[in-house]
């Protein structure tokens, strides 16, 4: 068995994951990545060490030409070779906005839909310790606090709302309660992507290479190409450390998050805030605003810093903006309103 194969199988059962009787859709790009996840995947069904029904994915966004259709034909040729079924989505990503994010909408709502209709147990992701590694740092950059510097999660529930992609900001989505789906990324603890390349190569197989990971124009490869070389001179071992920081944060992250004592409701008491330090007030209006929004997505710095300013002035009836909604002050209390939609 090589080693890449053993290392899933052993991540598999330290996650607890079932390990026959179900559907498994695999997310597969044509990439090392997913593509590796794949290959081990069907490598461990052979060997009888998984006993599920493996379903390929893969969304064609038409985002680059002949080359996107160029990937959906090599995943097609994989599959039917592995004789592995696929399901195939296609659709016009809308142009204003941000291109990735409206990408990873539209290939998790297929990605939902598709193991929705398989009755699947869990769709599986091919995300590495470098993608966690990125997403720090995304993260980091942005503003984050410890929700979100918490990355990506190994296991989580999927939804349909495109919050549950890539880790862009995927981290700061709380699962969803009571989802009978589950977001799986069993290579996210261990594996890197010189792992999953050079585990395609030892099988054979020559993955696809997406284009668009030279276009530095996204903030993602710019931080992969020219941030992540820059802070390896400093630490040859950066990716791990920040994969690792990362871990840390989402232990802290899932400790206030169980913490009953904190409000559950769309009001908060601006009484009780007023002897906090700024640190424990930070948390409590994030962890707060996450309730209340559902994610802390697109909420930085500033905007809890706003909202903390609010808080402790001496005026009533003022208004904080955010992303998606506002923080309204009055009658000694914060009351959170999502912004409507017009139709």
């Amino acid at each position: 068995m090589h080693q890449f194969v053993r290392d899933l199988i052993t991540e598999w059962r330290r996650l607890g994951l079932p390990v026959s009787g179900e559907t498994v859709v695999v997310a597969v790009s044509g990439g090392a990545d997913s593509l590796s996840l794949l290959l081990a995947l069907d490598d461990l069904i052979t060997r009888s060490k998984l006993g599920h029904r493996l379903v390929a994915a893969h969304f064609n966004h038409g985002l680059r030409g002949d080359e996107s259709d160029n990937d959906e034909d090599f995943v097609r040729a994989v599959t039917k070779h592995l004789k592995i079924g696929l399901a195939v989505g296609k659709g016009r990503i809308p142009s204003t906005g941000n291109l990735e994010q409206n990408a990873r909408t539209a290939r998790y709502a297929f990605l939902s839909e598709t193991a929705s209709s398989l009755r699947s147990f869990a769709v599986l992701t091919g995300h590495t310790i470098n993608d966690q590694a990125e997403t720090f740092l995304m993260n980091l950059l942005r503003g984050s606090g410890p929700t979100g510097l918490a990355g990506m999660h190994p296991v989580r529930a999927l939804g349909n709302d495109g919050g549950t992609g890539d880790g862009n900001n995927e981290s700061s989505v709380p699962p969803i309660p009571n989802s009978p789906i589950s977001l799986v990324r069993p290579l996210l603890t261990w594996a890197k992507r010189q792992d999953t390349e050079g585990y395609c190569h030892d099988c054979g197989v020559e993955f696809r290479y997406d284009t668009m990971n030279e276009d530095t124009a996204f903030k993602r490869v710019r931080i992969r190409k020219v941030l992540m070389p820059l802070l390896e001179d400093f630490n040859p071992k950066i990716v791990e450390t920040l994969a690792n920081t990362a871990q840390l944060m989402r232990s802290l992250a899932e400790q206030g998050n169980s913490d009953s004592g904190q409000p559950q409701s769309g009001e908060l008491g601006i009484s009780n805030l007023k002897d906090l330090s700024e640190a424990e007030l930070e948390t409590t209006l994030r962890g707060w605003l996450g309730r209340c929004r559902g994610t802390t997505r697109q909420l930085e710095l500033k905007h809890i810093r706003g909202i903390a300013r609010l808080a402790l002035s001496r005026k009533s009836g003022r208004t904080a903006e955010l992303p998606g909604g506002k923080v309204v002050k009055t009658a000694g209390k914060l009351t959170y309103h999502k912004n409507k939609v017009e139709n």
